[in-house]
């Protein structure tokens, strides 16, 4: 069985993202499929084309 490509994300809506955490601007990561807050050093995941901006589920980023 063949899984279904996951739903593509709508840029648009990371205009109207900020991270939980900063209140500043996140970057798409389309490689990983990840919002990315630089100044939280967070990366929160797109799940089914649907942001998750919860901090226990964003992955921790290292230098």
């Amino acid at each position: 069985m063949t899984e279904a490509p996951a739903p593509e994300f709508d840029r648009r809506m990371i205009e109207a993202l900020v991270c939980p955490v900063t209140q500043t601007v996140l970057r798409y990561d389309a490689e990983k499929q990840e919002l990315v807050s630089k100044a939280a050093r967070l990366a929160f995941p797109i799940r089914g084309g649907i942001p998750v901006m919860l901090v226990d589920e964003a992955r921790k980023i290292e230098d």
